[in-house]
């Protein structure tokens, strides 16, 4: 049901796109900026609150329950499980934003004057916050619920399981299978959006290295090969096919982050690193609930609460996948590899770039570099290399960088949506794989044709205000169940174990 369902709106919804796109900006757009001007702080608190409650469990006595049997060992490596989430989590977008963003930032900072140190400083805090432990605290606690109730509880891989403690077993009717079609739907819109935009990169990274034209008909035909490498992909299975994708990814940009570390300002960037990181911390809680009631908003709602809107919309499908992954390690080992680790990661890539590209600017005096990178964000990373030394080596490895994550995030979403339309099944069959596959990028295609990307990007961030408050009430729901398991498993708190 969930399957028919889910393909019927989503046909529905995109034939709306397509032929009546006004329509569906005039209702689309207002509500979007609706859900910004009156529900910013809700976006903002529920972040918070998914950091503070990923911490809790860390340092709990919870940490220790293992997602699974007490026997269960990770079917994963820890590199190659490291590797999928990344890839899965964040993908082409940070290669192109860790240039953009901290350049935009600088020319256009939250408070006081741009092209400025204080402008560059709070640039690199923000894109730190942006990319940094929020985003990946939204993926902890939707992948660890998830993850619980399938290997813990025997309930199906689906997000409707994580509500069993509230609903029992009206999981299994209706309103299970609501909240199930309209985590299928999100996932389908935003990977869509997704695979649309990643092609406009990736075309505009054809234009740059062999001069091919940027055109609508080279982004479509960009879509039809990456689509035949993933549906490959997807048939040799998740211990392959992701897996070999996710680990040349994390190899090729440890490559890339490596030559920019040596043949850029390498002692500048370690100061930006640890500078951004005390300034991050220092103005953490700030930063996390920082609304002006009597001042103008705009700046954060383009920025802050847009990206935690971008990333509810992708939690079902990044939180599934995380939790199919990651049967076998316990909850403290959960979240210190899926909250801590990728965003010291991140943190070290945004200041290998961003701050490379700032240190150009500001100090080096290429104020050129501004317009360049953001008039054309899609060129952004290609742009800053052609002012380092190897600019050629760094543009083929990004190229070849920003391919994989394209087809890897295609290839994930596809298996995810697999396991969502068979009732929680952890290896989906190729057929229905491959059925989604085609129709997330038929959907990709036909949008791209109609100029109805931005609106369905649009709603699909819109869509993320209920889903946000769906994920506090699973937070509820999963600290219930954990307490029960905790009573059954006799598991001491830590000042029990100290005494």
């Amino acid at each position: 049901m969930v399957f028919y369902i889910s393909i019927l709106l989503t046909g529905v919804f995109i034939i709306w796109g397509i032929f009546f796109t006004d329509s569906l900006s005039a209702i689309v757009n207002p509500l979007f900026k609706g859900s910004v001007n009156y529900f910013g702080w809700l976006y903002l608190s529920s972040a918070l609150i998914f950091v503070i409650f990923s911490i809790y469990l860390l340092v709990s006595k919870y940490g220790d329950i293992r997602l699974g049997k007490e026997t269960d060992k990770p079917e994963f490596k820890t590199v190659s499980w490291l590797s999928m989430l990344f890839g899965a989590g964040m993908g082409i977008g940070i290669v192109f934003w860790s240039v953009a963003e901290p350049v935009t930032h600088y020319a256009n900072p939250p408070s006081g004057k741009g092209f400025t140190e204080a402008a560059a400083n709070l640039a690199m805090e923000y894109t730190f916050f942006h990319w940094g432990i929020h985003p990946w605290a939204i993926y902890t606690v939707i992948g660890l619920a998830l993850a619980f109730f399938q290997f813990n509880k025997n309930l199906p891989a689906s997000v409707s399981s994580a509500f069993y403690p509230l609903l029992k077993e009206k999981i299994y009717g209706p309103i299970g299978k609501t909240i199930d079609i309209f985590s299928v739907i999100a996932t389908v819109f935003g990977i869509a959006t997704s695979l649309g935009l990643g092609a406009m990169q990736i075309s505009g990274g054809l234009n740059y290295f062999f001069k091919i034209p940027n055109t609508v008909n080279v982004q479509i035909v960009v879509i039809l090969i990456s689509t035949i490498l993933f549906l490959i992909s997807i048939s040799t299975g998740l211990e392959k096919g992701i897996q070999y994708l996710s680990n040349t990814a994390m190899f090729l940009s440890i490559l890339m982050l490596s030559l920019v570390l040596i043949v850029g300002s390498t002692s500048e960037i370690f100061r930006v690193f640890f500078n951004t990181l005390v300034g991050y911390l220092g103005n953490f809680m700030e930063m996390s609930l920082r609304l002006r009631p009597f001042g103008d908003n705009s700046w954060i709602g383009n920025w802050t609460i847009y990206y935690w809107a971008w990333w509810i919309a992708w939690a079902p499908f990044v939180g599934m996948f995380i939790a199919r992954i990651s049967k076998g390690r316990t909850i403290k080992e959960f979240v210190l590899g899926v909250l801590f680790v990728p965003s010291l990661g991140t943190f070290a890539w945004l200041s290998i770039f961003g701050g490379q590209a700032l240190h150009l600017i500001h100090t080096l005096g290429h104020k050129e570099l501004v317009e360049k990178i953001t008039s054309n964000v899609d060129l952004s990373v290609f742009t800053f290399f052609d002012y380092l030394p190897a600019s050629s080596i760094l543009s083929v490895v990004g190229f070849a960088v920003m391919i994989i994550y394209y087809v890897t995030v295609a290839d994930t979403s596809t298996f995810v949506l697999g396991m969502l339309s068979e009732r929680g099944n952890l290896n989906p069959s190729n057929t229905v794989k491959i059925t989604w596959g085609v129709i997330q990028s038929l959907v990709a295609v036909v949008l791209l044709l109609a100029g109805g990307l931005q609106v369905l990007q649009t709603a699909s961030i819109t869509a993320s205000l209920p889903f946000a408050i769906i994920m506090v009430i699973m937070c509820w729901s999963f600290f219930k169940e954990l307490k029960n398991e905790a009573k059954e498993q006799k598991i001491p708190t830590p000042k029990e174990k100290i005494s």
